[in-house]
């Protein structure tokens, strides 16, 4: 069975940390921001973990 190739999409969006967990960027930060609370605008900003149920599925999308 050939290699298993990289999810390119997935790559560009996901990035594995030191200890091997997956850092993701939060949704929602693009547009229609004007009803968004400066607090809410300010936390979609920062990174975030990927969960623990869709860590596995990613993890091999973005296998290097």
């Amino acid at each position: 069975m050939p290699k298993m190739k990289t999810h390119r999409g997935a790559a560009k969006r996901f990035k594995r940390t030191g200890t091997g967990k997956i850092k993701r960027v939060k949704a929602f930060k693009s547009h229609i921001l004007e009803k968004k609370s400066p607090k809410r605008k300010r936390n979609l900003g920062k990174s975030t973990l990927v969960s623990k149920a869709d860590h596995k599925h990613i993890s091999k999308m973005i296998a290097k």
